[in-house]
């Protein structure tokens, strides 16, 4: 067969599946007709089949290849793999059961074949990982493995336990429902591919790209206009895809050269689309992958809650983002907008699609829809108005090429959740879950910020080189003990750990977004990296805030009062505001090494320290109030005031006969 016929076959193949897989997950999640083990075990077959053949065992391989042609072999095990999974569970196929016993039923009795089945599924599970997301997660997977098996052995640090066959691992892993076919792949299956699908079909509509035209226009005569528009247009288009690194190639594409013809530094430029696409995860109403998992994890509490709770952090988190690239446009002379965006052309249409599509999905959950029934209506909704203009319409052929794309795009999120399941199987077989917070608390030494200290470095080298959604996971498995013993509130302490999980995709040295946005600014990718963690920095202390006074989530706390939170957001707000001049060293002037010292301090204590009692800090202090606050804010204030008045002075005597403050700016006062 040649290789011009092979492409064709895998073409074909791929987009059957991905064609296929779209329309099985609408309707099953749906109208459900498998049983949950098939319905996974399908979602899982589709998803690796379209790995194996669209991503080649190694990069650049040729059609005709060898190993090319080797990749039909992990294809057909996927096939055999998998569909045995559905056969032995599905009660359609009783007679093909072996002992007449379904394979859930005969857990711990398994019999040869299923252990070889189960051996070679973990292995098809680690290759497709492998192909989709790099090495870092199948090697953590494979170490857990390792783990499982050299329990009585290990030193006391390392948590040993009594240890476990490698047949009793394998059906842990892989046979049973705790392994690949637990939590992670069903919270894919059931929430977030659908969200997938329904990014899709926006950006077919031209809605997403309504989104960055939108924010040219809105920043078109704004100081650092370029770079404000990278962080709206990713903050928006984030929510959507949950990934900061898919976010990242999406919109830095088009806003890293806008801002470099504007004056930005190349490295500049990728760390300000870099920083902005890391909070994507955290914007309500989609965010990802992460609020559905939290469905599954924290007790007691909806997805309303989640996006409620979200919403200041993430607000916050953008609104410290504009004010660094203004303050930073101001300190470097790149305080022009972009003129020509006042001619460029919105479509009503495409503005009617995403925000009807948007609003519409918050109406659905309101009024208590499921938040796959949800996507499904509003997906539904934007079929219906798409027709109405030739630009967003889309034909039959349109939108089969979108359900394959989508379904390449989600790909990589059901290898990753069959992954994680390996570890979380692991977790659970072993009880090191329970254990590990026995490590942790010791350390802290009762002191809250030391343990969040501690949670908050875990949890970002553990985010090097994984999604965010699959970090948050494992960290949540591994220390959801240890929160409910700090005494957080539930939703809070999750809440940290997935910031943080977000956060590791600009922290060097493994800073993934960061990597793409260099590749598209072909800038230096340390010096990305770098800045791309600089500009998030002020990111870093929001989680603090917010779990230390969960006002900040919009949560009624025992005791408290209903103007709590819109004070406690002021202080906050004042507090970024300092914060952020102290990091960049510039507000109408730049600001002394001093001034730099005392406004970090003042943000340091309106943002972290929480209303009433602090000693549970370890700091016993003093009980915060709104005197020490307003002490705080015009000291602050009294410096940026004195500072701006520097700059006045400064302007009056380069310009002794008067100048426009758009000359002065950024070059009456910028060497």
């Amino acid at each position: 067969m040649t290789a011009d016929s092979m492409t064709g076959i895998r073409r074909h193949i791929i987009k059957g599946a991905g064609i296929g897989l779209c329309v099985f997950v609408m309707l099953e999640v749906n109208y459900p007709r498998l049983q949950v083990q098939s319905q996974l075990a399908l979602f899982a077959l589709l998803g690796l089949c379209i790995v194996f053949l669209h991503l080649p065992v190694k990069k650049g391989l040729s059609e005709g290849s060898l190993l090319r042609r080797l990749d039909w072999l992990p294809f057909a095990a996927s096939v055999l793999c998998f569909g045995y999974v559905i056969v032995q569970t599905e009660p359609l196929f009783e007679s093909l059961w072996l002992g007449g016993v379904t394979l859930g039923n005969r857990a711990g009795q398994e019999a040869a074949l299923d252990y070889a089945v189960g051996f070679v599924g973990l292995a098809l599970v680690f290759e497709g990982t492998r192909r989709t997301v790099g090495m870092a997660l199948p090697l953590l997977a494979l170490i857990f493995l390792i783990y499982a098996k050299l329990g009585p052995i290990l030193p006391d640090w390392l948590l040993p336990h009594r240890g476990y066959s490698w047949s009793r691992i394998a059906s842990q892993s892989f046979l049973q429902s705790q392994g690949v076919f637990g939590i992670a792949l069903r919270v894919m299956f059931y929430y977030v591919f659908p969200f997938v699908l329904f990014g899709a079909f926006l950006e077919a509509t031209g809605a997403t790209g309504f989104i960055i035209r939108f924010s040219e226009r809105l920043f078109r005569r704004s100081t650092g206009g370029s770079a404000k528009v990278a962080v709206l247009s990713s903050g928006l288009m984030g929510s959507l895809s949950g990934s900061a690194v898919a976010n990242t190639a999406t919109t830095g594409t088009f806003t890293i050269p806008m801002m470099s013809s504007a004056g930005f530094k190349p490295h500049m430029a990728a760390g300000v689309v870099a920083a902005a696409s890391a909070g994507g995860a955290l914007m309500p109403p989609i965010m990802g992958a992460g609020a559905y998992m939290m469905l599954e994890i924290v007790p007691d509490v909806t997805y309303l809650q989640i996006i409620k709770a979200a919403l200041v952090p993430a607000v916050l988190y953008y609104v410290a983002l504009l004010l660094v690239v203004h303050l930073h446009a101001r300190k470097t002379g790149v305080v022009q907008g972009d003129a020509e965006a006042d001619s460029l052309s919105l479509s009503v249409m495409q503005g009617v699609i995403f925000f009807v599509s948007i609003l519409s999905l918050i109406a659905f959950l309101v009024y208590g829809y499921t938040p796959f029934r949800s996507v499904t209506f509003s997906l539904v909704l934007m079929l219906l108005i798409a027709p109405w203009a030739k630009e967003t319409r889309l034909g039959p052929g349109k939108m089969l090429e979108m359900l394959v794309r989508a379904a390449k795009t989600g790909t990589p999120l059901i290898a990753a959740a069959s992954c994680v399941g390996i570890i979380l199987g692991v977790v659970t077989l072993t009880g090191i879950g329970s254990r590990l917070p026995s490590l942790i608390l010791p350390l802290a030494q009762d002191n809250l910020l030391a343990a969040l200290f501690l949670l908050m470095v875990s949890t970002i080298i553990l985010g090097m080189g994984l999604p965010s959604a699959v970090c948050y996971l494992l960290m949540a498995t591994f220390v959801g003990t240890l929160l409910s013993d700090l005494g957080l509130v539930p939703l809070a302490a999750h809440l940290f750990i997935f910031y943080f999980g977000m956060m590791s995709m600009v922290t060097p040295p493994v800073a993934l977004a960061a990597y793409t946005a260099a590749a598209i600014a072909k800038a230096d990718v340390m010096r990305t990296c770098f800045a791309a963690f600089r500009f998030s920095l002020v990111g870093f202390v929001l989680p603090y805030a917010f779990v230390l006074d969960p006002s900040l989530l919009l949560m009624p706390l025992e005791g408290g009062h209903g103007w709590d939170p819109i004070v406690t957001i002021f202080f906050v707000l004042l507090g970024i505001l300092f914060l952020t001049v102290s990091l960049v060293g510039y507000c109408f002037d730049r600001v002394s090494v001093i001034s730099r010292a005392v406004l970090f301090v003042c943000a340091m204590v309106l943002v972290l320290l929480p209303w009433g009692d602090v000693t549970r800090l370890g700091i016993d202090l003093f009980e915060r109030g709104l005197a020490i606050n307003l002490i705080i804010a015009v000291l602050g204030g009294g410096l940026l005031y004195l500072n701006a008045k520097k700059a006045s002075q400064t302007v009056r005597e380069r310009y002794p006969e008067g100048v426009s403050a758009s000359a002065a700016t950024g070059e009456g006062l910028n060497p």
